[in-house]
């Protein structure tokens, strides 16, 4: 047997379609159609490809280039004829789910101070990371929290949940992100708006923070079943803190330096069913090695500037810009700073790969552990 009739045999037995058209065949395929079939060899390869074949491409936003269109929206359009008024992140690989990147919808969303969103709900998990201002609060299910500068807070799915900005504070812009992608492709997404159009606050103020927000400690008696972390913000000052402690514990994990997961403190897993969040800190002169796993994630430059090479091309970022690393895409970070930290925050679906069982992560042996760099056009 030949090269050729070997691979062509090695791809039969392994599943995978080489059969050429004849005009027998394109009549056959017709028929199916009308009968609302189709044969499985036409599409095998496309369906069951050999690895991850993401339709997403490596994007960066950059802040400086995108926040006087956020606030130029202010002028055009008011909260209330808009909904929310946002700027979302449009991958050109997944436009036609309106996606940042995978199955993970972003937007910029910003309010002057005194505007507030009207409550609402929604089958979509949800988080809110500030990016600038001062007065942001969010209230959900009757907690209200007050935000900050890099502050996570999160809006579980079926919550009731609406965004504002005090009258004395500025104006804020925040990333939002969901998975409404997801929550579309399996059908079941719902919307409702509340009835009051405002929900009544019923607890203290950030009363979730000081019940579940002591590190290793956890409230007594409190009973809580929700498929969801019951802290509901997660705040910059404590995190950074942590990270320092840790990074300054342990040696550096050779791909993402110190790397911290956001978690739900009652069962220590991910924050929300379908939404994972982590910190990670890079310390000065960090050089990261490549590697690539399943799931879709986006960063946000919390801290610092530097680098990223995704797939050989390289992205430089800086504080507030945002970038996507798509499934199964090399991805290697790198803090060019000799005197400063840098700091990423990422949300992501990671809590979907591993519930399903699909994860899978590999490390780039050539070279050293580096990507050869693209040129840039």
């Amino acid at each position: 047997m030949n090269e050729k009739s070997f691979d062509t045999h090695r791809e039969s037995i392994a599943g995978r379609a080489d059969v050429a058209d004849t005009p027998e065949l394109v009549a056959y395929y017709g028929e199916l159609e009308r009968l609302k079939t189709g044969a499985l060899w036409t599409v095998a390869n496309k369906i069951e490809p050999w690895q991850p074949r993401s339709e997403s491409v490596p994007v960066i936003w950059r802040y400086r280039e995108l926040r006087d269109h956020v606030l130029r929206s202010v002028e055009l359009v008011t909260p209330e004829k808009a909904g929310r008024r946002v700027i979302y992140l449009d991958n050109p690989g997944r436009r036609e789910v309106a996606a940042a990147v995978g199955w993970l919808y972003s937007g910029l969303q910003v309010m002057h101070p005194g505007e507030a969103a009207s409550a609402h709900a929604h089958s979509a998990s949800a988080m809110r990371f500030i990016m600038e201002g001062r007065g942001a609060y969010t209230v959900v299910d009757g907690h209200k929290m007050t935000l900050e500068a890099n502050d996570f807070v999160l809006t579980p799915n079926g919550t009731w949940h609406e965004h504002g900005v005090e009258a004395d504070g500025l104006t804020c812009i925040w990333q939002d992100g969901l998975d409404i992608p997801l929550v579309n492709a399996l059908e079941a997404g719902f919307y409702a708006v509340h009835p009051d159009l405002r929900q009544a606050v019923g607890h203290p103020v950030d009363d979730s923070v000081h019940a579940w927000g002591a590190v290793g400690l956890r409230p007594h008696n409190v009973g809580w079943t929700q498929p969801y972390s019951p802290l509901f913000k997660y705040q910059w000052g404590p995190t950074y803190e942590a990270l320092q402690r840790y990074a300054g514990s342990r040696e550096d994990n050779p791909f993402d330096g110190a790397l911290m997961h956001y978690t739900n403190p009652v069962t220590g897993g991910h924050v929300m069913a379908t939404i994972g969040a982590s910190m990670q800190l890079l310390r000065p002169g960090f050089v990261g090695k490549a590697h690539r796993h399943t799931g879709s994630f986006l960063y946000q430059v919390a801290k610092g500037q530097g680098h990223s090479i995704i797939n050989g091309q390289r992205f430089d970022w800086q504080e507030r810009d945002i970038f996507c690393v798509p499934s199964w895409a090399w991805h290697e970070h790198v803090n060019g700073s000799q005197t400063e930290d840098a700091c990423l925050f990422c949300f992501n679906d990671l809590p979907v790969m591993e519930k399903l069982a699909l994860y899978r992560e590999d490390a780039l042996a050539d070279n050293g552990g580096h990507q050869p760099v693209l040129p840039t056009a």
